[in-house]
């Protein structure tokens, strides 16, 4: 959840005590079902209003007046993009006229995903000329069978996320400083003052910890506002591309991190302030976690929760550890993961990225793209700057057992 961006308001100690529940059991979002559990069922989609257990197609028919549907992944999980696949499907098999929406890409990207849609470009020339690791970052093994499967049926992709530059933008000046250009992309007005966006924020991100600990109420309120900009922007420009279609059976169904979709407050609120259109909400998760069964879950958490296995450790490996742009384009680290494969190899906050194995990292693209050309078991060699040393290290990756 270390990628979501939100701003925290004041926090008053009901507030604080509720953030310290597991994300999936705070009382927000619907007041018909915020105070409503629901059980996980492997295997089975579970509509958190009626409680029913449903299959792909009974869930796809469900949905036939929704116009607008969020399908909350986890980024690095194999089990949510095998529920967006089939999602994807039940709806084509039923008739749907379906577009999708990528959170994956900023809308200024769109010619590159025109030329996928149009199978001008293969895989690799795919990613590598819509610049998929700089813009994104994840494997692009977790999309390639939801991107392919939408390009051999005719199924339509469009970028809906802000670009950086955008967001940082509104951190700044806010709406009314954007460009002309820029306003046409973003809705009239981004709501940031919501006090239960607030706590699931809390929730998600974990305030307690390294990262974020020290953080002051203003730093909270610009993340807030980076959050909403993001929201909002996706929001939008989803249901711009589905009013473009000009067919009231169309669906539009965005792909996006469940921290966007949770309980109806990030794009679904944004959308709802100018969007008559009826939105749902689907969310792959976990049945069961490091401690056991996952238990019961809020109703509220999402429309319909699709419960999956738990996979130990991502398909493709990571290091373990965050870092933000330095100086030419470096990468300083800024947090590293308890008994992570960089824990474990000795490396620290502070250090600077310099090259993994032989290639020059001084770009995220970079960093993305050799870290996405390994397996679980190599042993890159990872040379950084420590101060005034240089200094190679052999970061073993390796799952916990």
């Amino acid at each position: 959840m270390r990628a979501l961006a939100f701003s925290l308001l004041v926090l008053l100690a009901p507030v604080a005590a509720q953030a310290a529940d597991p994300v999936h059991r705070l009382s927000l979002g619907d007041p018909a079902r915020r105070d409503k559990d629901v059980t996980l069922v492997l295997d089975a989609v579970v509509d958190t209003a009626t409680g029913e257990t449903l299959g792909p197609e009974e869930l796809a028919a469900r949905l036939d007046t929704t116009r607008l549907l969020l399908l909350g992944e986890s980024h690095t999980s194999v089990e949510s993009h095998r529920v967006q696949l089939q999602v994807l499907r039940a709806l084509a098999r039923l008739g749907r006229v379906v577009r999708v929406g990528l959170e994956m890409f900023p809308y200024t990207e769109q010619t590159s995903l025109d030329s996928w849609n149009a199978g001008r470009w293969s895989e690799t020339e795919f990613v590598d000329k819509s610049r998929w690791y700089e813009h994104w970052g994840y494997h692009w093994g977790y999309y390639r069978d939801v991107l392919l499967f939408a390009r051999t049926q005719g199924i339509p992709i469009a970028a809906v996320n802000a670009p950086r530059d955008l967001v940082a933008a509104v951190r700044k000046t806010g709406i009314a400083g954007l460009s002309a250009q820029q306003a046409a992309r973003m809705p009239p007005k981004v709501d940031t003052e919501s006090a239960d966006h607030l706590v699931l924020f809390k929730a998600q991100v974990g305030g307690g910890d390294a990262l974020h600990g020290g953080m002051t109420d203003d730093a909270w309120k610009g993340m807030q506002a980076a959050q909403a900009t993001w929201d909002a922007a996706m929001a939008w420009n989803a249901v711009q591309a589905l009013k473009a279609v000009n067919d009231p059976n169309a669906i539009m169904v965005v792909l996006v991190g469940s921290g966007h979709v949770a309980y109806g407050l990030g794009i679904e609120r944004q959308a709802r302030t100018w969007f008559d259109g009826r939105v749902a909400s689907v969310i792959a998760m976990p049945i069961t976690d490091d401690k056991g069964p996952t238990g019961p879950v809020r109703a509220s958490y999402a429309n319909f929760l699709w419960g999956v296995a738990r996979e130990q450790a991502s398909a493709w490996p990571s290091f373990g550890l965050s870092t933000r742009v330095g100086e030419g384009g470096r990468r300083p680290i800024i947090d590293i993961e308890k008994d992570s494969p960089a824990a474990q190899a000795g490396l620290k906050v502070g250090d600077v990225i310099v090259k993994i194995d032989e290639v020059a990292i001084d770009s995220r693209e970079a960093m993305s793209r050799q870290m996405a050309s390994y397996n679980w078991g190599d042993t890159p060699r990872v040379t950084i700057a420590r101060g005034t040393e240089q200094l190679i290290v052999t970061v073993a990756l390796r799952r916990a057992p």
